[in-house]
């Protein structure tokens, strides 16, 4: 080896443990629980925007033509937007629900949706979308944040990539961060590993440990958080201070026929409006239990004005993160909050 050379070193050394950034068993023994629940193998990075800009990275090239949902999380568009303004891609926005028109998918080399959108609630068809996206040769990723694992299973449903901030229900107790990939193909899980370890977008041990220990109680804490989310929205709907209610759990709701067809159970997230930022700023005054957040899918009950955030929402548009409260107390919290 000559002076002033440097030897790249090795992804993998028989298999071992060599260097954290690489790998190590606290990863694995998280990936492999999240990789069963989604149905495929699982790649931790360290929050949500990590793996979505991972996902992309690892994707797009410069030309590309990608599907992504108007109506979805907003830092997604603007991380396309910004950090990717250099590759000239071709971007095409839908909204979650549609129209969803002939030809929307020709050319393109990676389609993302988002069922339930956040914040909206909407629900698109993952299995016809992903069957005519993948006609026109395109790659399908589902964003599963709201839903998680016990929710929906995207890669049954034939999407390509799950993408997911595990920050939110996954983790579920809103103190710490981190995100997923989940694919079926082990080349393209080889590409998100590589690009994980080269970028240095690496989860941190006792955060990992820390989402490990929170899986154990995620089925009772969706059950409890979907109980609290239908009750309030019986309580809600009709009452003279709330408008534009949605929740893809509630019969009627323009979501529900579609997300009956994909999803094994119902989240605590739902959405409404009400007059104004000052009507918002007072019901979280006036309210105990619930608190102001822009996180989801803790053991709290969290209200986030998105307009605040740049998100194409009324001043007033609320997304409510039904927590683990009593049931009774929640309702009759929320009531008073309002009246």
């Amino acid at each position: 080896m000559q002076p002033g050379m440097v030897m790249a070193a090795p992804y993998h050394l028989g298999g071992g443990d060599f260097y954290g950034r690489a790998g190590n068993p606290t990863w694995r023994a998280l990936e492999t629980a999240i990789g069963d629940l989604d149905g495929g193998r699982c790649v931790l990075l360290p929050s949500g925007m990590a793996a979505i800009s991972t996902l992309l990275r690892s994707v797009l090239r410069h030309g590309d033509a990608v599907v992504l949902p108007s109506d979805g999380y907003y830092a997604t568009r603007q991380l396309v937007a910004d950090e990717f303004a250099d590759l000239a891609l071709d971007v095409r926005e839908i909204p979650t629900p549609g129209p969803w028109p002939d030809g929307v998918f020709d050319g393109v080399r990676l389609v993302l949706l988002e069922t339930p959108s956040n914040p909206g609630g909407d629900v698109c068809d993952i299995a016809e979308l992903a069957e005519r996206a993948h006609a026109a040769g395109a790659l399908v990723a589902v964003d599963n944040t709201t839903a998680t694992p016990l929710g929906q299973r995207p890669l049954e449903l034939g999407a390509d990539i799950v993408v997911a901030s595990d920050t939110k229900a996954l983790a579920g107790h809103s103190d710490l961060l981190m995100g997923h990939l989940s694919v079926r193909d082990d080349e393209l899980a080889e590409r998100f590993v590589r690009a994980r370890t080269l970028s240095g977008s690496i989860p941190g041990p006792f955060e990992t440990w820390l989402v490990h220990r929170s899986i154990g109680t995620l089925d009772l804490r969706l059950a409890r958080q979907a109980e609290n989310a239908a009750a309030l929205v019986e309580r809600l709907r009709g009452h003279p201070a709330v408008s534009g209610l949605r929740w893809p759990g509630a019969a009627g709701d323009p979501a529900h026929e579609a997300a009956k067809r994909q999803m094994r159970r119902w989240g605590g997230v739902f959405r409404f409006e009400l007059a104004d930022a000052a009507a918002v700023a007072e019901f979280l005054r006036r309210s105990r239990l619930v608190v102001a957040a822009t996180s989801f899918g803790g053991l709290h009950s969290t209200v986030d004005r998105r307009a605040q955030w740049g998100d194409p929402v009324p001043e007033g548009f609320v997304r409510f993160s039904a927590g683990c409260e009593d049931t009774a107390d929640l309702v009759a919290d929320v009531l008073q909050a309002l009246s």
